[in-house]
């Protein structure tokens, strides 16, 4: 038994869970090492206190499951087949009794919950969310490897991206090159939609790309992550094309102010209140507060957004293995919009920033 699912059978037992049922394709991966996206087809990984678990699958990704690693039970069913009543035959098979299901309740949907239910009417069901947030925010030192490999390309990326910048290109002509660069680096994937804003779009915090043209004195945004296998990488950079005025060097500057500032406040002990506010003080006291719109960052890893979200409201303590961005910006409409993230990791006393692409006002 691998050690992520053993300390998930040590939480079931302080708790009385008798089965923990995975769903989420993030989840199922971190504690059994395969990866699938089976769309409306179920996927699940079935844990017991001491009974060997098993995983359900479409029966097309059964070789694939073996090709992973998973040396235990694999059920894989067909598309005329009810895979519920194969789990449900799976786990009587090791529990005639069974009286509590730990499920992700943020991610199982009505009717898969009505599934269970019904095959286990006598049953409670509890949440498995915060246990399986707590293993995942804990990175070792494999997935900090990982981690460090997608930033390394993160950086390429923005490095790339500076390089294509010229008047008259669109914002997608840019955005075009960044992925394909990429892609001759052998990236399949990248975290998230790939964001690059010029000029006024800028100051949309979640914008979309278009055919926007790149104009002298704009500040172009570059936010954007890279998968390595199957973790991620998230940064974002903003620069200057040509000379750009005082009010926007002065946003770029608090920006600046505040991202350095809170990295230097990420350690353990601290909170993840302390060092969101670290960031959000210094925007607030140069009177940008209401710009700064959204959290400090969030948890990376499998998931470009994972636990622990950085908000000023959050009393998580720091603890040595965290990754986390730091992506503090200030967007004003009409004026310029500047954000400037990069992934961090807690060491044993402080933090070492993963991603490298130079920070101070880049002028192109």
């Amino acid at each position: 038994m691998n050690h992520r699912v053993t300390k998930l059978q040590a939480w079931m037992k302080e708790n009385g869970v008798d089965v923990s049922f995975v769903s989420s394709t993030e989840n199922v991966f971190y504690l059994s090492g395969f990866f699938s996206n089976p769309h409306e087809r179920l996927l699940g990984l079935a844990v017991f206190q001491e009974e060997e678990p098993f995983l359900v699958c479409p029966g097309m990704e059964v070789h694939d499951v073996k090709a992973s690693g998973w040396n235990h039970e694999i059920i894989g069913y067909s598309d005329i087949q009810n895979p519920w009543e194969l789990v449900h035959k799976s786990i009587n098979k090791r529990i005639h009794n069974v009286r509590k299901v730990a499920i992700e309740k943020e991610h199982m949907n009505v009717e898969r919950f009505e599934y269970l239910t019904a095959l286990f009417p006598n049953a409670a069901f509890v949440s498995a969310e915060e246990k399986l947030r707590q293993l995942r925010m804990i990175k070792d030192s494999k997935e900090l490897k990982i981690i460090e490999e997608a930033c390394a390309l993160a950086d390429y990326a923005i490095e790339v991206g500076c390089s294509e910048i010229e008047e008259g290109k669109t914002e997608l002509d840019v955005l075009n090159a960044v992925e394909y660069a990429l892609k001759k680096k052998g990236v399949t994937e990248m975290s998230f939609s790939t964001m690059v804003l010029t000029g006024a779009n800028a100051a949309s915090p979640h914008g979309n790309p278009g055919a926007a043209k790149i104009q002298k004195g704009d500040l172009v945004l570059f936010d954007l992550g890279v998968v390595v296998d199957r973790y991620c990488s998230d940064i974002t950079r903003t620069v200057a094309y040509g000379d750009i005025n005082e009010k926007q060097k002065e946003i770029y500057d608090t920006v600046l102010k505040a991202q350095l500032a809170a990295i230097e406040a990420s350690k353990p002990g601290v909170t993840a209140a302390e060092v969101d506010l670290t960031a959000r003080r210094i925007i607030s006291d140069a009177g940008y507060g209401e710009y700064f719109p959204h959290r400090l960052g969030h948890g990376l890893g499998i998931s470009v957004h994972e636990y622990p979200s950085m908000t000023e409201t959050n009393q998580l303590v720091i603890e040595e293995g965290m990754v986390y961005t730091i992506e503090p910006g200030i967007y004003v409409p009409e004026v310029a919009g500047v954000r400037i993230e990069d992934d961090v990791y807690i060491t044993a006393d402080g933090v070492k920033v993963l991603t490298k692409f130079p920070k101070e006002l880049q002028i192109i």
